[in-house]
């Protein structure tokens, strides 16, 4: 097994049902200076919009999360943060509320509020330099990990290429973990993104680049979210969804090195821009001569949980779509040599990568 690196986790986290309420005293206890809240546009016209803590002179930003979030996202909402604080807007936090698009968004202008430049040239390991502004977390989906990753996932089309800004810097300062947030996401969602956590944790555990602490959450998140998915009553039941925001946590700190799918979900999100849970899912149903046993189980919780996932997604492409999908897919080497190894590409040939497409 590899050694560990020097590994950071989010300092301080509030857990439990009811939690939202503390939100305030969290932002109080960083004052003086406003608040500047990211939050998910699914929320606009509900309670729990009302119910943030926001004061006079605070700032909340709707932000759509029905696609991945881009490159030009943040830095459009970078400069319009950089611009209230030289109209004088003295910030005291940053605040994301949301699914793991709103928590990458707010990890992302945090880094670029104390970094020059722009989004993309931080797209990898280690390139931030600086520590970002204060930022707080508050799920409303479970399964991404983006609430305790060091990295913050976003598409840059120009480059082709979906890839995070893997740095220390990037983790939240403090969480605030309420499941009864999760209660109003649409089924199919929850299955998807939950299902992300379970992928982390067989990609991580199955790679070269594991290790006994990520052997150990990988087993605990995983063995949580078959649980949830397959166990008695109705996975959305409200210890259920308790079980999936700890999963979520468990499987995101063990989400180092993962494997075949994100790449191949990558891929997907990049052409198709297929939500990155969902994308996962397609990835896996093909993938069952690398990962058998997981890619059954998929078939079996989706058919407990009564979730379609559709067929046929690449059915009409054109051979420029099935190469845009290949680069998409090869360019992720780290995750694909820790599955398969430094030849990967003697596996995962140009005619197979597509193969593996069609068959979606």
């Amino acid at each position: 097994m590899s050694v560990t690196r020097n590994t950071r986790s989010v300092p301080a986290y509030v857990f439990g049902q009811g939690a939202f309420a503390e939100l305030g005293s969290l932002v109080d206890a960083r004052r003086p200076g406003a608040a500047l809240f990211y939050v998910d546009s699914f929320f606009q016209n509900t309670p729990l919009l009302q119910e943030l803590p926001a004061r006079s002179g605070d700032a909340v930003v709707l932000v759509d999360a029905s696609r991945e979030p881009t490159v030009e996202d943040v830095d459009a909402l970078a400069e319009a943060a950089r611009a209230a604080r030289s109209g004088g807007m003295s910030l005291c936090s940053l605040v994301g509320v949301g699914g793991g698009s709103v928590l990458d968004i707010t990890k992302a202008v945090a880094n670029l509020l104390t970094n020059p430049g722009k989004a993309e040239e931080y797209q990898g390991w280690d390139l931030v330099k600086n520590p970002a502004v204060h930022k707080i977390g508050v799920p409303t989906l479970s399964g991404t990990g983006a609430e305790c990753s060091r990295t913050c996932v976003l598409t840059n089309m120009r480059r082709r290429l979906k890839l995070g800004m893997n740095s220390d810097f990037t983790l939240f300062d403090q969480l605030l973990l309420d499941p009864s947030l999760t209660r109003t996401a649409p089924r199919a969602q929850f299955l998807f993104t939950g299902m992300d956590t379970f992928m982390h944790c067989f990609e991580s555990s199955r790679g070269a680049y594991r290790n006994t602490i990520v052997d150990v959450l990988a087993a605990s998140a995983a063995a949580l979210c078959r649980e949830i998915f397959l166990g008695p009553g109705d996975m959305m039941d409200d210890d259920k969804r308790e079980k999936m925001m700890v999963a979520s946590y468990l499987g995101g700190m063990a989400a180092g090195n993962v494997g075949l799918v994100h790449p191949f979900s990558a891929g997907l999100s990049i052409v198709l821009h297929i939500p990155h849970g969902r994308a996962n899912c397609h990835a896996l149903s093909v993938l069952g001569e690398f990962y058998p046993e997981e890619s059954a189980l998929l078939s079996e919780i989706l058919a407990r949980q009564k979730v379609r996932l559709p067929k046929g997604i690449c059915a009409d492409l054109t051979e420029d779509q099935y190469e845009a999908l290949y680069q998409g897919t090869i360019i992720h080497e780290k995750p694909l040599a820790n599955a398969l190894g430094e030849d990967f590409r003697a596996i995962l040939t140009r005619p197979k990568v597509m193969e593996l497409f069609r068959k979606m």
